[in-house]
């Protein structure tokens, strides 16, 4: 049996992981080739791959990144290719996938990746291509599975650097807002946030008002607190409507790429209350480095999951973790719909408890 793998979308902790569980297993329990393909879908395009054996996937469970690479620019229906001006022209390279993976003889394709990764899966399946999904994503908002390899850690780092926000903002009396990642759901803020100890939380999820923050900021500065935390999801809805979109890149199949709330609210809470206020985007911070224990064990979970499910020719199928079970799951029911955070999620219902404010009341 020969086995394609391939790492799709943004980077994230754990990638290493899924990618060693997979060779490891595929070769020691079924005697499977492995084929690493190169950055994501754009190596199927291009046809651009490498053998994986024991020894080359041997010491990266604890490497951030992806030793195969990745791109999130390798949609095989919107395939950007520059011109020799400069320009780019969007195309449907899907047929030189197909050919590719005929080409080189795979069996089955793993694919581990967020939504857009597995939305593209999903076109593959329809087009004859036997593949198996994994669940990436530092925004945990697939659906079909509880948690993502890569949230854990992307949450860590967000406390930890409220931790450090925490004693410079205390020493200058200052209100500090820190913007955290997470595309169109709120989870990094919300669990980064919680365990930081934010006092201010703003997520997409909830509609926030510019004088309740105001309220409650200047509210604790009268009851003797030195400081204040903020911390903004960068896909949060503004009062006045919308998202703050950094740029728009048509060479994405999404192309909208969000950022820079964090300086609107930090200017706005200056502006409302007189309360000195500084701004911090974490940025790609949040995907970098090694990953948490957790992640590590989650990813390499999924990993040898994967590796078995294409020993038993199960394809059509992500992988997913349901009340600390791994079990198989249609990948069309992982891209059904946006895993976002509920309002009666337990997590958000203790933050209200405690008295963390979401900009509503």
């Amino acid at each position: 049996m020969k086995i394609g793998i391939l790492t799709g979308g943004g980077d994230c902790p754990g990638l290493n992981a899924v990618i060693r569980a997979v060779t490891q297993t595929a070769t020691r329990e079924f005697g499977a080739t492995v084929i690493g393909i190169e950055d994501g879908f754009e190596g199927l395009v291009d046809c651009r791959y490498r053998l994986l054996t024991e020894r080359d996937v041997r010491g990266i469970v604890g490497l951030g990144g992806t030793i195969l690479g990745t791109s999130n620019r390798g949609d095989p229906w919107h395939y950007p290719v520059r011109k020799p001006d400069g320009r780019y022209e969007i195309q449907d390279r899907s047929s030189d996938v197909l050919r590719h993976f005929r080409e080189m003889g795979l069996d089955v394709l793993i694919a581990t990746g967020g939504d857009g990764t597995m939305n593209i899966a999903k076109r593959l399946i329809d087009h004859g291509m036997p593949v198996i999904g994994v669940p990436k994503t530092i925004d945990n908002d697939l659906s079909a599975t509880d948690q993502t390899f890569g949230f854990d850690t992307a949450s860590q780092v967000v406390c930890e650097a409220i931790d450090r926000l925490s004693t410079t903002a205390a020493s200058h009396q200052r209100v500090m807002v820190i913007e955290v990642m997470g595309r169109y759901a709120g989870w990094i803020a919300l669990n980064g946030g919680m365990a930081g100890g934010a006092d201010v939380i703003l997520i997409p999820e909830i509609p926030f008002d510019w004088d309740a923050i105001f309220r409650r900021l200047q509210k604790r500065q009268d009851n003797g607190h030195r400081f204040s935390i903020v911390c903004v999801a960068e896909g949060a809805h503004l009062p006045e409507g919308g998202e703050v979109v950094r740029e728009i890149d048509n060479r994405r199949t999404d192309a909208k790429q969000l950022g820079g709330i964090g300086a609107v609210v930090a200017k706005r809470i200056e502006e409302g209350t007189g309360i000195e206020t500084r701004v911090t985007v974490l940025g790609h911070l949040q995907r970098g480095g090694s990953p948490t224990a957790f992640d590590r064990l989650l990813a390499t979970r999924y990993g040898v999951a994967a590796a078995r499910y294409a020993g038993q020719r199960q394809y059509g199928v992500m992988v997913s973790a349901r009340a600390g079970v791994i079990r198989a799951v249609p990948i069309k029911d992982a891209i059904a719909k946006t895993r976002t955070v509920e309002p009666d999620d337990d997590l958000l219902r203790a933050a209200r408890s405690i008295g963390v404010s979401f900009g509503d009341e």
